[in-house]
């Protein structure tokens, strides 16, 4: 039995229509199964599926999987259109897929969902934390705030070309 780590899960994350879900074809992969397999049962039991457990993926969405590298293309895909689990979903999945691996992966990535939540909320307290130092520090170190805001935005400027212009003479 392969070990399933949660770096390997939290790269299988994506976000569509502003939530975190994982694809079926990610979850086959996971729970050691066939996709189609996966795809069947979730069918079979599509009452316990509603729109913010499972959506299937638009046209447009998955062009935006080809462009991020997700899948190599379409092809890929054998025509069908990759369901995307929510972290309802995918704790629903185990009541469909009624094994120990599929248990244990369960387990796994809401283990992985619970750590993306706890990242998100730190790196918000470190923004409280730089806008409160602001405020008491104001003018004497208003200059390091402004270049720690410049780190953090970093917008591209166009740069100034360098070198020699060949002209025609």
């Amino acid at each position: 039995m392969t070990q399933i780590l949660p770096e390997n899960i939290a790269e299988t994350i994506q976000y569509f229509r502003g939530h975190k879900v994982i694809l079926d074809f990610h979850l086959a992969k996971l729970y050691e199964v066939e996709n189609r397999s996966l795809k069947q049962q979730v069918k079979r039991n599509l009452d316990r599926f509603p729109k913010d457990f499972m959506f299937e993926l638009e046209p447009s969405e998955i062009d935006d999987l080809v462009s991020r590298n997700v899948i190599q293309n379409k092809r890929v895909l054998g025509g069908a259109a990759p369901m995307a689990f929510t972290e309802q979903g995918v704790a629903m999945i185990s009541s469909v897929l009624r094994s120990q691996k599929a248990l244990d992966v369960n387990i796994a990535i809401m283990r992985t969902f619970v750590q993306l939540r706890r990242l998100l909320e730190s790196n918000k307290e470190l923004e409280k934390q730089i806008l409160s130092m602001e405020r008491k520090y104001d003018q004497q170190f208003k200059v390091v705030f402004d270049a720690i805001k410049d780190l953090i935005v970093q917008e591209r400027k166009p740069r100034k070309s360098i070198g020699y212009k060949a002209t025609t003479v």
